[in-house]
Formats: C-alpha cells, sequence, structure tokens
C-alpha cells in the first residue's frame, strides 16, 4: 500500500475511532490533558510506523496501548506521580479494557465517559460543552454553534470547567447505576448535540455528516437498552431516526439544500419512519414523564406522515411548538415556532415574532434567525428588507451548502436568476 494510501487509512481511522481512543484513555488515565496528549502521540506514531509495518488488525487497541504505554513514559518521568500509579497502569492490558468494557454495565467507553463527565459538580451547560468538545470530538466552532455563542467564549468556559475538574478532584469513575437519572439530561443533550452537527455541519463543504448521525442514534439505542421505558430516551431516539430518514432528501446531486416542502419524499427511509413513530406514541403514552424530546419527536412525526407539503398539518404543530416553549424556552425554539406560525396565520404575524426575539438580543448572529427574516420579507413583497436580511444571514452562515442557498435568495431578489424565490 502507498504512503498515500496509508495516510488516507490513518486519517479515515482517525475521524472514526478518535473519540472512542480518547474516551478510553481518560477512563485508564483519568486526566482529561494527559489523555489527549497521549492520543495525539499515539497517532503521531501511527503516520509513522504504519506505511512500513502495516495497518494494525484492531487499530483502536493499537491507538489505545501505545497511547497509554506514552503516557506511562511521561509519568515515569515526572518524579510528582506515585510509582503504584504506573504500576497499575503497566498492568492493564488495553485490548482487554476493551473487551470488558462491552461486557460491563454500559457496553460502550463513549456512553460511559459521557455519563461520568455529565458530573452534578458541573453546571449543565459545561457538563454538555466539555463532553460534546472531549469525549465526542466536536470542534469547539461546533459547540459554541450549540449554545449560540461565539468560539472564543466557549474556548473559555471549556478551560474554566476543564480546571474545575481538576482543582475539586472529580473522579473519572463510573456512576453507579442507581444514580442515571440524575445525569440522563445532560447526556441526553449531548447525544443530540453529536446528532445535531451530524444532521448540519457547522461549517465546511458537506451539509450532512453520517457518521455521526449514526454515532448518535448508535449511542441513543444503547440508552434505550439501558434505560428501557424512559420517556426522554425514546424521545429523542424517535426524534433522530425520523429526522435521519429524510437525510438522502435533503441534499441536491450538486451537493446543495433542499427544503422540507420540496423534497422528494419517496426518498425518505421507511423503516426509520416507522420505528421512529412506535418510539414517539410510545414515549407520549407514559404517564407522568413529557419530554420536550418527544414533543419535538411529534413535531418531526407531523412531517413523515403528511403525503405532501400541503397536507402538513400546521396547526398542530404551532400547538406543539407552543408546549415545547413551555418545556424548553430557547431562542432556536422561539425561532422555529415562529415559522410554523407563518404557515397558519401569516408572514406578517410570523416576522413579529423573529423581530420580538431579535430585539431581546436572542440569536442575533444566528444565520438561520436573519435566514428566515428575509423569506418572510420576501413573502411580504419587501424586497430591499428581504435582500439584507439574507445578506446578514450569508455573513454569519459558515456552511457552504447554506451560503450557496442563501446566495442564490440573493440572487433571485437581484433579478440575475430569475423571478425571486418563494
Amino acid at each position: 500500500m502507498s504512503g498515500n494510501a496509508v495516510g488516507q487509512v490513518i486519517e479515515e481511522i482517525f475521524r472514526r475511532e478518535a473519540g472512542r481512543v480518547l474516551a478510553t484513555l481518560i477512563r485508564l488515565l483519568g486526566d482529561f490533558d494527559l489523555a489527549e496528549e497521549a492520543r495525539q502521540e499515539a497517532f503521531a506514531v501511527a503516520i509513522e510506523q504504519w506505511p512500513s509495518l502495516g495497518t494494525p488488525q484492531n487499530p483502536r487497541a493499537w491507538l489505545i496501548s501505545t497511547g497509554r504505554n506514552k503516557a506511562i513514559d511521561r509519568i515515569r518521568r515526572d518524579v510528582l506521580f506515585r510509582t503504584k500509579i504506573t504500576d497499575e497502569l503497566s498492568g492493564n492490558d488495553a485490548a482487554t479494557a476493551i473487551d470488558a468494557a462491552e461486557e460491563e454495565f454500559f457496553g460502550d467507553d463513549r456512553l460511559r465517559l459521557i455519563f461520568t463527565c455529565c458530573h452534578p459538580a458541573l453546571n449543565p451547560e459545561a457538563q454538555i460543552a466539555l463532553t460534546l468538545r472531549e469525549v465526542c470530538g466536536l470542534s469547539t466552532q461546533a459547540v459554541a454553534r450549540a449554545f449560540l455563542t461565539s468560539e472564543e467564549t466557549m474556548a473559555q468556559r471549556l478551560v474554566r470547567a476543564k480546571k474545575k475538574i481538576r482543582d475539586a478532584g472529580i473522579p473519572y469513575e463510573t456512576p453507579d447505576p442507581s444514580v442515571l437519572e440524575y445525569r440522563i439530561e445532560g447526556v441526553l443533550a449531548v447525544v443530540y448535540g453529536v446528532f445535531t452537527e451530524g444532521y448540519a455541519a457547522t461549517a465546511g463543504e458537506q451539509l450532512i455528516d453520517v457518521e455521526l448521525c449514526a454515532e448518535a442514534i448508535r449511542l441513543g439505542r444503547l440508552l434505550d437498552t439501558l434505560l428501557p421505558n424512559h420517556a426522554a430516551v425514546m424521545g429523542l431516539l424517535a426524534l433522530m431516526l425520523l429526522h435521519d430518514a429524510r437525510r438522502a432528501s435533503r441534499i441536491s446531486d450538486s451537493g446543495d439544500v433542499v427544503l422540507l416542502e420540496s423534497q422528494d419524499r419517496s426518498q425518505w427511509d421507511r423503516n426509520e419512519i416507522s420505528e421512529g413513530l412506535l418510539l414517539v406514541d410510545q414515549s407520549l403514552s407514559i404517564r407522568g414523564q413529557v419530554s420536550s424530546y418527544a414533543v419535538q419527536a411529534a413535531i418531526a412525526a407531523l412531517h413523515v406522515r403528511a403525503e405532501n407539503s400541503r397536507a402538513t398539518d400546521w396547526p398542530q404543530i404551532v400547538g406543539l411548538y407552543e408546549v415545547l416553549l413551555r418545556l424548553q424556552p430557547t431562542p432556536v425554539i422561539e425561532l422555529n415556532h415562529a415559522v410554523a406560525v407563518s404557515m397558519v396565520d401569516g408572514a406578517a404575524r410570523a416576522l413579529e415574532l423573529i423581530d420580538s426575539l431579535a430585539a431581546r438580543g436572542r440569536v442575533t448572529q444566528y444565520h438561520l434567525l436573519h435566514a428566515a427574516r428575509g423569506r418572510l420579507l420576501q413573502q411580504l413583497g419587501r424586497t430591499g428588507e428581504a435582500k439584507e436580511a439574507y445578506s446578514a444571514a450569508l455573513n454569519a452562515a459558515t456552511l457552504e451548502p447554506e451560503r450557496r442557498f442563501i446566495a442564490a435568495r440573493i440572487a433571485a431578489i437581484q433579478g440575475i436568476c430569475g423571478a425571486p424565490v418563494s
């Protein structure tokens, strides 16, 4: 195999395994920074050795073992660490640790570490942000988008969270099954954050990262096994499946965005839809457990049940968004509610809601808010203002397919591409 081919293999393995390698190393070493350095060194050794020695049969085990050994060497050079720590680490076999992990209660190192990081000693935002960045491998930019803040601000928050873990001596230990319920909200938010980044990437050339979506759904299924008949878990899994079912229709052959109303519904995955609909019905039937994920899944269910865009039950969707706003009053939910209102009460009423949201200083840098304003203004015939809104959206957008879509809207208004797009 040529050097270039090996390089491509290593790049693919890094993209697929980096998060799990880090999760296991953190569990073995008990320290985020040490584990990150060990993972980096392991991949550096792989780049050096694999072109001549070949790719190992179990790359993840090799990377964990190499990273652990590099960490041991580092610890041995640090006189502040006790000898027994090195002895304990040296006695662990990485491949055995992976096999044992599959047999334990959680059945997965990454899921175990997500529960570990969602520690009540950290505030919920820090739990979710740190776990998305360090365990799930999302970029700081992607994590910042999830919290509608700047990349610089999020970087500072992540540093503070890691410092608090070190200073407070928060142990990297698997929580007892009896306390999982106290951590599940953070865990679910992390899994949904992974799916959201896969479903609509923060930046780059590709709208969808199929592997991230698959990983989030895999974690959702593990959670459903771990905590059966849990309304929030079933609701989240249903939501992810119902969204993922539309994946093939969301992108044109040229890689451009296709809006829901224009999607070819024959391309939707009916197996995922059937499973998702069953899960959302089960989640909503559990008394005393009203989950925001189940309500979102119910909205998604109304979309996939409609034969076409015109048959969508928009009044019921607006009602569900109003329920959702009481459960989870976030700016993004408020924006989605306004868009749904436009389908029932018209563009003018929806524009009032979005302008109210913007006037309160919320999500003013969120490109989808400006894009939604642009579309409503365009529908109202206020093309000059629509162009300004689309321009603001274009300036804030970082994902190329979305940028092309917004640019096409601006071009349409200018008459370059023909009649205005509605």
